[in-house]
């Protein structure tokens, strides 16, 4: 609900940006993947493409905790839909 803006403003508003990786001044694209069933609800998450253990788990866990999405669908009913999500971490 809400669409892409609504999502990125989400993560925003949700990422905390891990402090050993501050102090190292790591910074980058994080791939997740994940599912999201039939019911709106995000499952299977894994890192696709990570920076560091630090930044590939924050990026799990504000996928994880992102709220129902809208499910897919094929003629009208509700899929399991894969998704690749980049989220950026930049500092300064």
């Amino acid at each position: 609900p809400g669409g892409v803006t609504a999502m990125q403003q989400w993560i925003v508003d949700n990422v905390e940006y891990p402090e050993l990786a501050r102090e190292m001044g790591e910074q980058g694209k994080v791939y997740v993947q994940f599912v999201v069933n039939k019911k709106g609800n995000i499952e299977k998450v894994a890192i696709r493409k990570g920076i560091s253990d630090s930044l590939d788990a924050e990026a799990k866990r504000v996928v994880k905790k992102m709220p129902k999405w809208t499910p897919g669908e094929i003629e009208g009913k509700p899929v399991n839909t894969n998704f690749t999500l980049p989220i950026h971490f930049r500092l300064g």
